[in-house]
């Protein structure tokens, strides 16, 4: 029998959630995907100098906003640049997540970060630029995507944002699984398995509901606690998945049965879009969602933080 990450590889694309090149390499995932968190905890590595230096010697040649937004994006785009060196996919990187409130100023970073791989040689189709699923950066995200621009909106907490993105003709979309799964846990919800584990059943719902309206936006299952929760979820379109999970399906020989599938999805009559209003109204009154948006915004913008105050100290060491 081949391991269950083989079994996995069988129906689901699988993506890595980490920026360590080091896992990378030997996890052999087809995409992976960043975010301020894990480009903070790459700019810590004490490997890391000399890619500071190219990063601050590549954004000293930019001319757009302040130097250390330049240097942000440089280190970002050069991070992806060297994950995609080990990767036959794609690499997903992130907007400044306080940027998640303002759509102009939304488009414009995602439009330097697009440049940036572009003088790294990227091709644009190796990228996907990560935007907020507020009502701003899936607005961002529509004016992006027809400029040739894909993205790939995060923290999905609700049906509302994806449906919200995939109408806005978003390339993909990433519910979280195990956030929603820590808020329901810690308000006392019993989970005893994929039957009643509410970040499983919300990414189900998000599957079979983007798929039955025939949206062709790329549904990926993301922030994994188990295994068991990733097998509930094979045959979702991606999946991203830690190292340290990836390894526990790659040492188990269990059998794995894909759990969703497109064409057992029953398709579903055409809706109206959703209004901004209707939008808003169904975040707010879902306290989950509203609680976890939050959050993870705040979350990202506090690392973001700390990775300008790291690269800082680099600039100051540097004069």
């Amino acid at each position: 029998m081949t391991s269950k990450r083989s079994q996995l590889e069988q129906c689901s694309i699988v993506v890595a959630d980490t920026g360590e090149l080091e896992a990378i390499r030997t996890l052999a995932p087809v995409d992976a995907t960043t975010n301020p968190s894990l480009l903070l905890a790459v700019a810590r590595q004490q490997d890391c100098e000399s890619l500071l230096r190219e990063a601050r010697d590549l954004a000293a040649r930019l001319d757009y906003g302040d130097e250390l937004a330049r240097f942000c994006d440089a280190f970002a785009t050069l991070v992806g640049q060297l994950v995609l060196e080990h990767i036959p996919g794609q690499v997903s990187t992130e907007v400044d997540a306080r940027l998640s409130f303002n759509t102009a100023a939304s488009i414009e970073r995602a439009r330097n970060l697009a440049a940036l791989y572009r003088t790294l040689g990227v091709d644009r189709d190796r990228f996907l630029i990560k935007l907020a699923a507020t009502w701003e950066g899936i607005r961002a995200a529509e004016v992006l995507e027809q400029e040739g621009i894909r993205c790939n909106l995060t923290l999905v907490f609700s049906l509302e944002q994806a449906l919200a993105a995939a109408e806005a003709g978003a390339t993909l979309v990433s519910p979280f699984v195990g956030r929603i799964y820590d808020w329901y846990v810690k308000r006392g919800h019993e989970v005893t398995g994929p039957h009643d584990d509410p970040g499983v059943q919300s990414v189900r719902t998000i599957f079979t509901t983007l798929k039955g309206l025939g949206m062709d936006t790329v549904v990926m299952g993301a922030s994994f606690r188990t295994a068991a929760q990733v097998e509930a979820l094979a045959g979702c379109d991606r999946l991203t998945i830690s190292p340290k999970l990836l390894e526990e399906l790659a040492a188990d020989d269990g059998k794995l049965e894909p759990a969703l599938s497109e064409g057992d999805v029953e398709m579903l009559a055409e809706q109206p879009p959703l209004t901004e209003s209707a939008f808003r109204w169904a975040i707010n009154d879902n306290p989950m969602a509203s609680d976890l948006l939050a959050d993870g915004i705040r979350r990202f913008a506090r690392d973001q933080e700390a990775l300008e105050e790291l690269l800082t100290e680099n600039l100051d060491l540097a004069g």
